[in-house]
């Protein structure tokens, strides 16, 4: 298979793309470089946002990066490419995160990624109540198809396994509150009103906070002084889904990324809104306490999904494509 020419107008459509995978505190911590010659992309984490005390070992960076690199896939094939994707292709870099090298298809190859490319610019986390109206059985078993097919796991567990994991993400949103560290960190990335910055979770964007106590939604405003929405009640009975993978190394964290990206587009394509409850997996011993009895299971993200408005959207930051694959280069933005 040929690697094919790519022209200023199909590298921006790949880089809006990218920077509309959502991320942690939506820090978009990737660049990109394109050597045009050989049409292969370089995706490089970005360390110039860090959250030290959330993320220590870069962990949801990676899956922040993973995403990124998802939607360049759905992008590509969108625009008639088979995308060859290398995780962290050079040990001595490791900020080279992956390669994605873009191929000409063979005649018989299927790219089902493509049929996801409208959904990219539709998803948008939503921290809004949702109505409660379960999600069918066929639409959750093609989400947990979605992480198969990209190496994670998807469990979607039933009422008394998903009180437990809502009650370890509670006990995370406690914990956080009480550290002020941590909480200080949380409220460095909340954008108020006349910040231009593209970086961080706008106020309008944090939704609202659950009036019977039982949704355990990130408080990112630790106190501060600014306008939220009102209280409301969230559903009665929540769906969640636990993303998890069977090893914890940084190629295991990128592949939950892709597969996280993949099954939120999933459940878009389906008019299915989504979160990310991501609070407990910032602590090492709630993060293991949510897999259960599960053996050989890494928990990566919790999903939160059902039907209802997709709330405040994050900003992005136009994509500034860079010449040559040099470590400096690349387009930056994104969305949670």
């Amino acid at each position: 298979m040929q690697t094919r020419k790519v022209d200023a107008a199909t590298v921006r459509t790949l880089l809006t793309a990218a920077v509309a995978a959502p991320s942690i505190h939506n820090t978009q911590p990737w660049r990109f470089g394109l050597d045009p010659d050989t049409g292969v992309i370089r995706v490089r984490l970005d360390r110039t946002r860090p959250l030290p005390k959330a993320d220590p070992r870069l962990r949801a960076q990676h899956l922040s990066v993973g995403a990124a690199v998802l939607n360049l896939r759905v992008a590509a094939e969108h625009l008639g490419w088979d995308p060859l994707v290398q995780l962290c292709p050079v040990p001595q870099d490791p900020d080279l995160v992956a390669t994605v090298r873009l191929l000409r298809p063979a005649a018989d190859a299927r790219l089902p990624l493509r049929e996801l490319y409208e959904e990219v610019e539709r998803r948008h986390t939503s921290r809004m109540p949702f109505t409660g109206r379960p999600v069918p059985d066929p639409i959750t078993y093609e989400m947990t198809a979605a992480a198969r097919a990209e190496g994670a796991q998807l469990d979607v567990p039933d009422i008394i396994g998903t009180r437990r994991l809502l009650r370890l993400t509670q006990a995370a949103e406690a914990r956080t509150s009480a550290d002020p560290a941590r909480a200080d960190e949380e409220r460095s990335w909340v954008r108020v009103p006349g910040t231009d910055a593209p970086y961080g979770i706008p106020v309008n964007a944090l939704g609202a906070r659950d009036a019977s106590g039982r949704m355990p939604v990130r408080d990112f405003t630790g106190g501060l002084s600014v306008p939220r929405l009102a209280a409301l009640r969230f559903e009665r009975h929540a769906q969640v889904a636990l993303l998890w993978t069977p090893y914890d190394w940084r190629e295991d964290w990128l592949r939950a990324g892709q597969a996280l990206e993949r099954v939120l587009l999933t459940a878009t394509r389906h008019g299915v809104r989504t979160s990310v409850l991501h609070q407990a997996m910032e602590w090492p011993d709630l993060r293991t306490a949510t897999a259960g009895a599960k053996r050989r299971c890494r928990p990566q993200a919790l999903i939160r999904f059902g039907y209802g408005t997709d709330g405040g959207r994050t900003p992005r930051a136009e994509p500034e494509p860079g010449p040559g694959p040099g470590p400096g280069v690349g387009g930056r933005g994104g969305g949670s």
